[in-house]
């Protein structure tokens, strides 16, 4: 009985654990038309929420959209016209891939460098796994230095943006291309680039 008694005591002291919700709390996105573009007006507290960079979400979101965008005081202001809903899948879509462990579903997770790859790995539980970039991965990929601006390359348009101009992928860049279509092999010009993102005209 002592024995019992000393173990009900034990137990009672043993704190309750939260086995309820994932600690992962983000604000809605708020989105704004802005002439020909629309602003992200909270991707710093989204991406504060998320525990990671603003200008790594941003990155993610242009390519999501598969859209130019600049990043401005913390807000995202990206070329065409977007939704709350369209904003929203690109975060969800973000956190699936770059916050959410996919082993436990816990947010309790660090993106860090091993061997020039990124991984995810878990405080909570653990785990960690490589990420997965949205540009093409292919066999015949190249380093980033690849794609130059003032530069001539011939590439295959493999995609269909959103305000129709063709996309092309090459190494970690995806390149957009007014006047191409989807399956075209064309030469183009590099104009600009910003972060993984490169910006031509037909050649």
């Amino acid at each position: 009985m002592e024995y019992e008694a000393s173990l009900d005591r034990a137990l009672e002291a043993v704190p309750d654990i939260d086995s309820g919700g994932d600690r992962l709390s983000v604000p809605d996105a708020e989105a704004q038309a802005d002439g020909a573009f629309t602003r992200f007006n909270n991707l710093e507290a989204v991406a504060d929420a998320l525990n990671r960079s603003t200008d790594h979400l941003h990155r993610f979101v242009q390519r999501s959209l598969a859209t130019s965008g600049k990043l401005e005081a913390g807000v995202g202001r990206y070329n065409g016209e977007f939704s709350v809903r369209d904003f929203q899948g690109a975060v969800e879509e973000y956190t699936e891939e770059y916050v959410r462990c996919s082993e436990c579903g816990l947010p309790d997770t660090r993106l860090v460098q091993e061997d020039r790859t990124t991984m995810l790995r878990c405080d909570a539980c653990g785990a960690f796994r490589p990420v997965q970039k949205k540009s093409g991965s292919r066999s015949t990929q190249q380093s980033k230095d690849d794609v130059e601006a003032g530069e001539t390359y011939t590439v295959e348009v493999t995609d269909t943006g959103r305000k129709g101009d063709g996309v092309a992928h090459r190494g970690d860049y995806t390149i957009f291309v007014p006047g191409a279509s989807e399956g075209d092999v064309v030469e183009i010009f590099v104009e600009d680039t910003s972060g993984d993102l490169a910006f031509s005209r037909l050649a």
